[in-house]
Formats: C-alpha cells, structure tokens, sequence
C-alpha cells in the first residue's frame, strides 16, 4: 500500500476538481447529455464517502444520488432491472448510483438471495441491458472500489466503535468478513462477464481514501468530454424603495427558541474540543447528545 496523501495536498486538489465538477456540471445541462456513474465495491470499500465529495457542490436538481433499499415484494416480481430504470437521467442530468443492478452478482450471490437462475440470467442480461443505455446517448461508467482484507477489518471497527458511524453497519456487513473469498470470487466472475467495450469497469485502490477519491474524480472528468460553458452573467438589482410595509411584530408570530444565546449563557467553552482528532470529537459529540437526552426526559 502506497503512503497515505498528504493532507493539505488532498485538501487543496480535491476543490480543484470539485470545482471542475460543477463545470462539467454546466455542460451536462447545456447540452443535454445524461450521465449515469456507478460506484460499486465491497463494504467499508469507501463508496459513499467518494460520491458525497463527487456531489458535494453540484447542483441536486441536475446531479442526484441513487441508493436503492432492499427490494420488495413487488420489485421481486418484476423484470430485475426495472426498478432501476426509472431512476435512469433524463436530459441534462446526472445520476450517481451507490450501488446499482451489480447486488445481484454480488450480495445477492454470496448470501444466497438469488437463486442460480437468476444470476446466470443476470450475467447475460447486463451487458445486453447496458449496451442498449449506451446505444440510447447516455454517458455510462462503472467503478470498483477495491480494499484490503486487512483494511476493511480496520474501517468496520473503526465504525463499530464509533457512535456516529455505527449506522452505516449491517449483519451483511459483518458477515463479509467471513466470506472474503466468495466475495473475491463473486467481482472477479462479474467482471469477466459484464466488463465491456462499451462500458468497462474502472477498479480504484482505496485502501488510501483520499488518494481513491482524487483518483475516481480526475478519471470521472477524463472520461466526460465537457466543455467550458459561458454562463450568463447573473446582475443583483438595487431593491426598490420601500413601498410601506411594515413587518408585524415577532412576537406575535411563533419563533424557534433561540437555543444559541442560552448555549452561550450555559458555556463559556467549546462543548468538544476543539484540539481533538475528529473521532475523538464525534465520541465526545455523541456522548453529550445521550447524557442531555437523558435529562430532558
């Protein structure tokens, strides 16, 4: 594994490229290209984190997150891809899908939620169903997120110990640590079948997630043919002169308590430290909010 990024250097590129995104951003609007990016990889693989700084400063009307939950009833009735096509972009816009139709040759798979049918149907459908997606002008790119047994270990005790994370873990989750192999065996069946001309699969080494971010966004912006669009020149107009109106006194309407000024009554000091690592802020964080929870009941 390569040394981690610098900080700093982290920091001051990724703005760089998030500010790149936006002008992709511009052209997919101008233009009326559809762009669907899928992030796949196994758990704690850092996913989730690489779409929020993708999105982060992008507009929601235009780039939206896809993240489907357990399918139901219904959606297992139905032609498997189908619930994912009404969340396919429409012009101008841009799809980020945290996880997609892949949970079927994965989880799916491994934990025995599919039967073998379904799979191999699977294995012949996706390439077909992907072909047509880029036969019809949509922008489609695939990436993996790959991470070390030793490293995903890591990641999910970190989460477990970790009152503000501990949500983003499941008995999946968990479980994969036990079927690392099946899991190795699942991605590299996958890309043998679906690994495409027309759509191929990026692989990212995020053991090192900030070098994986940078690397996802700067291969995501190489990979789109944007140009710099001129955007018209927005002008703030001086506000008119005051026509007469007279706002109605604040107390007769209901205000949100002003919590702020009785925190500053109650506190003369940061209520977390400031000077601690971010983890140690979260658990500090996290252990106020139950003990003021507890009082208040």
């Amino acid at each position: 594994m390569s040394k981690r990024m610098p900080k700093k250097l982290y920091e001051s590129e990724l703005m760089v490229l998030q500010a790149k995104l936006v002008d992709m951003q511009a052209w997919v609007q101008d233009t009326g290209a559809r762009v669907v990016v899928i992030f796949e990889g196994r758990d704690a693989a850092g996913k989730g984190s690489t779409i929020k700084r993708v999105s982060q400063y992008l507009n929601p009307r235009v780039s939206k997150v896809v993240a489907l939950p357990a399918p139901s009833e219904r959606d297992k009735s139905r032609w498997y891809f189908q619930r994912y096509v009404p969340h396919l972009p429409a012009a101008g816009e841009i799809v980020l899908m945290d996880r997609s139709w892949y949970n079927r040759a994965g989880v799916e798979q491994v934990m025995g939620y599919c039967t073998p049918e379904e799979y191999h149907r699977f294995l012949h459908q996706a390439p077909i169903f992907e072909r047509l997606l880029v036969e019809d002008g949509i922008m489609l790119l695939k990436y993996w997120f790959s991470v070390s047994d030793d490293e995903q270990e890591r990641r999910f005790r970190d989460r477990a110990d970790d009152p503000m994370r501990r949500w983003k873990l499941s008995p999946n989750d968990t479980l994969s640590i036990t079927k690392w192999e099946d899991y190795s065996r699942a991605k590299d069946t996958m890309f043998v079948h679906t690994d495409i001309p027309e759509a191929r699969w990026w692989e990212v080494d995020n053991d090192d997630k900030r070098r994986g971010r940078i690397n996802t966004i700067a291969h995501l912006l190489s990979k789109i043919p944007y140009e710099i669009v001129e955007r018209e020149k927005i002008v703030i107009p001086e506000r008119p002169p005051s026509g007469g109106y007279e706002r109605p006194p604040q107390d007769e309407s209901t205000q949100v308590p002003d919590y702020a000024a009785e925190l500053e009554r109650r506190h003369d000091e940061e209520r977390v430290d400031g000077k601690k690592s971010k983890r140690a802020k979260e658990k500090d964080a996290s252990a106020i909010a139950k003990s003021e929870e507890k009082k208040s009941k």
